[in-house]
């Protein structure tokens, strides 16, 4: 009988394996790492080969990808002036990372303490834009009033493309596609490609 029921748990287990949410990191304001999930230490290996050109990290295992220790180091700035936990409630520092055909959004978010900023803490999350692109794309289209022209060019942008390829597969020419990307960025407020992208896929 008791068998049964661990059986019965499988099934369930493997349904949070496969539905895994964002990865969080949670580091010291000394950027001592603190806590790893399963699903950010993934994502972290992941962004790391694609800053190593695709070759697994040389170092130690579990090394953070610079774009992660980047992101930490503009969150303490932050938590300088940020000192109260209301401070946060609005903001938080995001950028594009990884490969361009599996982006990584990196969000970060400083926890102020009132002991002061050697016991805040950062906590970044990790989540892949693949999955959410479809709805994404569709949920910025209305947001930003994209033209479906420019909702294809979004799409491309995510999977890393140049203008040429971008402009080869919409069958329009790379100066169009210049036109599109200067009126997406005018429509959502970024000065570039990557800043396009962290508004687009912002939830």
């Amino acid at each position: 009988m008791a068998q049964n029921a661990v059986h019965s748990q499988e099934p369930a287990d493997n349904l949070a394996d496969q539905r895994a949410g964002a990865g969080i990191v949670v580091l010291s304001s000394s950027m001592q790492l603190l806590h790893m999930n399963r699903q950010a230490a993934e994502l972290s290996k992941l962004i790391n080969m694609a800053e190593n050109g695709g070759a697994p990290a040389k170092s130690a295992q579990g090394v953070l990808p610079a774009a992660l220790t980047e992101l930490c180091t503009e969150v303490l700035k932050a938590l300088q002036v940020r000192t109260e936990a209301k401070d946060w409630e609005q903001f938080e520092v995001k950028r594009i990372a990884g490969n361009p055909n599996q982006p990584v959004l990196l969000r970060g978010f400083g926890l102020p303490d009132r002991g002061g900023i050697q016991h805040a803490r950062l906590v970044v999350t990790l989540e892949e834009l693949g999955r959410r692109q479809q709805l994404n794309t569709d949920q910025a289209k209305e947001r930003f009033q994209l033209t479906n022209r420019e909702q294809s060019v979004v799409e491309n942008l995510a999977k890393g493309w140049t203008n040429k390829e971008i402009a080869n597969a919409l069958k329009i020419t790379e100066q169009t596609v210049k036109e599109h990307i200067k009126h997406i960025m005018r429509k959502t407020n970024s000065t570039t490609r990557t800043g396009v992208l962290v508004q687009v896929f912002r939830s």
